[in-house]
């Protein structure tokens, strides 16, 4: 692939808050010792997010078992599990007066149940912790997963969805053409088939998120979109790839702005009950306002 110039194009331009608007977060992150991937990932939204008092928080360390081509996230040898990382998590969301609480994690295949129950003892701790209402509003946040895989494993979906958050989202990423470009150790089709185990179960939210601009087609974005409806996803996020180093995949094209509101008109014809497309918008980006958002079940 041919990277393209270095110079990002306007859209992809945004004032940084303040460095003291962001401190504390940084504050409660680092004396609970916690990582997010929006550090770790390379976001380019995580100044804003800072900024406005949130972040996305990444379980089960900071090594990933995987070496995606677009990813930032160290790839090697996890460490041990910390069994204390789950209260973490909780004090944060709580001391950070969190409405919507965003929890991801490193893919751990050397894992037998792939992290899974770890997943679901940070759900458990953020809903003990928070139970009397520690947000903003004086309510209950509510509780966003983003998974890996699982390789696929239904026991370990189920133990994730039965923990009850309120949004399972699992990222698609790409178009299955470039998965042994982009996701090599990944399979589309067993993200899709993940999807459909936790949409069967009811009564949360399912969601995944792509990124464009790897050298995707239009109709193979649409495509994809199709088969995650199929499949039973009602929220959607698209979002510009940003190439984190020299080492990962080049960008081959920076999508326009109109290109992602065509995306969104798309998505919500198909019938998702919520999109957020963007250049900037990430998985976890304004998750908040994307649940809040909802559209009821069954619109277009």
């Amino acid at each position: 692939m041919a990277a393209v110039p270095r110079r990002y194009p306007p859209w992809l331009r945004k004032r940084l808050p303040p460095e003291a608007e962001t401190r504390p977060v940084r504050d409660v992150l680092g004396r609970l010792r916690l990582e997010t991937v929006c550090q770790n990932a390379a976001c380019p939204n995580l100044w804003e997010c800072f900024g406005r008092g949130t972040a996305t928080f990444l379980i089960l360390g900071r090594v990933c078992t995987r070496a995606c081509g677009y990813c930032a996230v160290s790839e090697g040898v996890p460490g041990p599990v910390d069994a204390e990382e789950p209260g973490r998590v909780a004090e944060a969301a709580a001391a950070l007066k969190l409405r919507h609480v965003v929890v991801t994690s490193v893919t751990r295949d050397d894992l037998a149940d792939g992290g899974s129950a770890h997943f679901a003892a940070t759900i458990a701790a953020i809903r003990e912790r928070t139970a009397n209402g520690a947000n903003r509003a004086n309510e209950a946040p509510t509780i966003e997963v983003l998974t890996p895989d699982f390789q696929g494993r239904e026991e370990d979906i189920l133990r994730v969805v039965q923990a009850g958050p309120d949004v399972y989202n699992h990222n698609v990423e790409t178009v299955p053409r470039l998965y042994p470009l982009a996701r090599p150790q990944a399979r589309y089709e067993r993200s899709l088939d993940l999807l459909r185990v936790v949409a069967a179960q009811g009564g949360l939210l399912t969601k995944s998120g792509l990124m464009v601009g790897l050298g995707e087609r239009h109709e193979e974005v649409l495509e994809v979109m199709a088969a995650l409806r199929e499949a039973g996803c009602d929220a959607l996020t698209i979002g510009q790839y940003l190439r984190p180093s020299a080492e990962h995949l080049p960008v081959e094209r920076f999508v326009p702005p109109e290109e992602f509101d065509a995306y969104d008109a798309e998505a919500r014809a198909l019938g998702f009950r919520a999109v957020a497309a963007g250049p900037f918008v990430r998985s976890s980006y304004h998750a908040d306002a994307l649940l809040e958002g909802l559209a009821p079940a069954g619109a277009c």
